[in-house]
């Protein structure tokens, strides 16, 4: 039987075989961990850069990438019980745009708005989900460093959109370190 170590393991191996392949599909992987209102959550990200500059000026540009991510988020007050706990999944499809310098180097700004699926309803404290279907958006600050390893902030939020309620929303505060390939 399969352990959740053993299928990670596996991910993360094919992963690295998908990215130094000469025609690479990813471009890079990131790791989050991020914290909200009595919920934590930890996510595995995959990206493949766009090949594109627009607004390129002074050393700069708008640019972006396609991220696909998987994670868990805990919920410590399930429906409102302190002391309860209760996870659930999340996978995601997000384009990012982001300002950067040329090189790719340095500090840079993003945002995002994509799609994610939750393998339950989110139920925690006094905040609920009516629908697995969310838009997560995220804004964030971070540094490429010359070693091609990334550090980032980011604030990020879910939500339905308003089209089911309840739709209260989550927000989370998240670190973020990537590498390049």
């Amino acid at each position: 039987m399969f352990t959740k170590k053993m299928i990670a393991a596996a991910a993360a191996l094919l992963v690295t075989q998908v990215a130094f392949a000469d025609d690479k599909l990813v471009d890079s992987v990131s790791f989050d961990v991020g914290a909200g209102e009595n919920v934590q959550m930890i996510r595995l990200n995959a990206a493949k850069d766009w090949d594109v500059r627009w607004f390129q000026s002074n050393g700069t540009h708008l640019s972006g990438y396609w991220e696909a991510s998987t994670g868990v988020w805990r919920e410590n007050r399930y429906m409102n019980r302190v002391g309860d706990e209760h996870k659930l999944w999340d996978i995601g499809f997000t384009p990012v745009f982001r300002f950067e310098n040329d090189n790719k180097k340095g500090i840079y700004y993003e945002g995002g708005i994509g799609v994610h699926m939750l393998s339950k309803l989110y139920n925690n404290s006094d905040n609920r989900l009516g629908t697995h279907f969310q838009f997560g958006d995220h804004i964030a600050m971070g540094y490429v460093f010359d070693n091609n390893w990334e550090a980032a902030v980011k604030l990020q939020h879910f939500s339905n959109g308003g089209y089911k309620k309840p739709n209260s929303g989550v927000n989370f505060v998240e670190l973020k370190v990537a590498y390049h390939f």
